[in-house]
């Protein structure tokens, strides 16, 4: 079975009892990033072996993570923040999953994007999510002018070496509108 495990986003005491006892039973955790898992690993002494399953490994370990499971392996799918998936390779094994008829279930927890929408007290009834926005600035400008058009809360992620330059174009484009900002969310230094 593919267990796709939700892991804490800042605060290592945000994961679900559920999920610390499906990575202590699994035979194998996939993680975007070992070193980063091992820290939360670490943190609730389980033990489970692990593999990297990251962006630039997607296709062949991919692969190989799918012969373990049609083997009867269980493997929880871990991304170094929030539920596998959202923004990382997570979707390619889940897909392998599907397609070669792979039992696999969620372990549902943490995940950015709803802290955020919740956090923002924007309306969270119709929303829509855009992911990163492109990073060159003519790119970004043009797709922010077609969001524009959305008549519901639009959420993204941005990085913070561009976070003032994509405030510059949305203020650009969007006027006076308001904007929400959150930050290191569920951690110490959070900030809204």
């Amino acid at each position: 079975m593919l267990y796709i495990v939700a892991t804490p986003i800042g605060n290592l005491k945000d994961i679900t009892l559920r999920a610390l006892e499906v990575l202590k039973s699994v035979d194998l955790i996939a993680c975007e990033d070992t070193r980063h898992t091992k820290i939360l690993l670490d943190h609730y002494q389980i033990k489970a072996p692990t593999t990297s399953f990251f962006q630039h490994n997607r296709f062949t370990k991919g692969e190989y993570l799918l012969k373990l499971l049609k083997e009867g392996k269980d493997i929880a799918l871990v991304s170094d923040a929030g539920t596998p998936g959202i923004l990382d390779p997570g979707y390619n094994l889940v897909n392998l999953a599907i397609k070669n008829g792979i039992a696999m279930t969620v372990i549902p927890g943490a995940t950015a994007l709803v802290n955020a929408l919740v956090l923002s007290g924007k309306p969270a009834h119709k929303f829509f999510f855009e992911g990163f926005l492109p990073s060159k600035k003519i790119s970004r400008q043009n797709r922010l002018k077609e969001l524009a058009d959305f008549d519901q809360t639009i959420v993204f992620y941005e990085s913070c070496h561009r976070i003032l330059d994509t405030l510059e174009d949305i203020q650009e484009v969007f006027g006076q509108e308001e904007v929400f900002l959150a930050r290191e969310m569920t951690k110490k230094f959070e900030e809204l």
